[in-house]
């Protein structure tokens, strides 16, 4: 027979996995919301994000990351990145440029267009973080990081 406690545990663990995985979807939609008036998907905004992170993070003779580096980068495997990757070429965000130590592979780096869509999106996206969380109090939210953080560790390493 299970127990009251056990019902109690089974219910909050279902509690929480639908919270996060509502969480995140409310977050994608409200942040879809900023983005498409920019033109940006929120993969669209993920590669460039981190594309500008990576360089940003990188010294000024550092090379340009490779496709499949940004994908690790991202979590996404090469080939979901690369219809992405192509769309914010063609709308001239991202240049791919061959790399000089293996010519099978393609660097990418923002284009100017793309560093400045960048910045503007940053703004924005910052904005709707700051005011999401100015609503919550902050010592749940430094709770719910550590939760989420020791969450992801245990996944990753399942």
């Amino acid at each position: 027979m299970v127990t009251l406690e056990e019902r109690l545990s089974e219910h909050l663990s279902e509690r929480f996995t639908q919270a996060l995985q509502a969480g995140g979807r409310a977050w994608q939609k409200a942040l879809e919301r900023q983005l498409k008036p920019c033109g940006l998907t929120a993969a669209s905004w993920s590669a460039i994000a981190a594309l500008a992170e990576m360089q940003r993070a990188g010294a000024e003779d550092a090379h340009p990351p490779s496709q499949t580096a940004l994908a690790q980068q991202l979590g996404v495997d090469g080939a979901t990145l690369v219809a992405t990757i192509d769309r914010l070429a063609a709308a001239k965000l991202i240049e791919r440029i061959p790399s000089q130590r293996d010519r099978r592979v393609k660097l990418v780096v923002l284009t100017p267009e793309g560093r400045e869509l960048e910045e503007k999106v940053r703004v924005q996206a910052d904005a709707l973080r700051r005011e999401a969380l100015a609503r919550l109090d902050p010592g749940e939210v430094a709770l719910a990081v550590g939760v989420l953080e020791q969450l992801q560790q245990v996944l990753e390493n399942a």
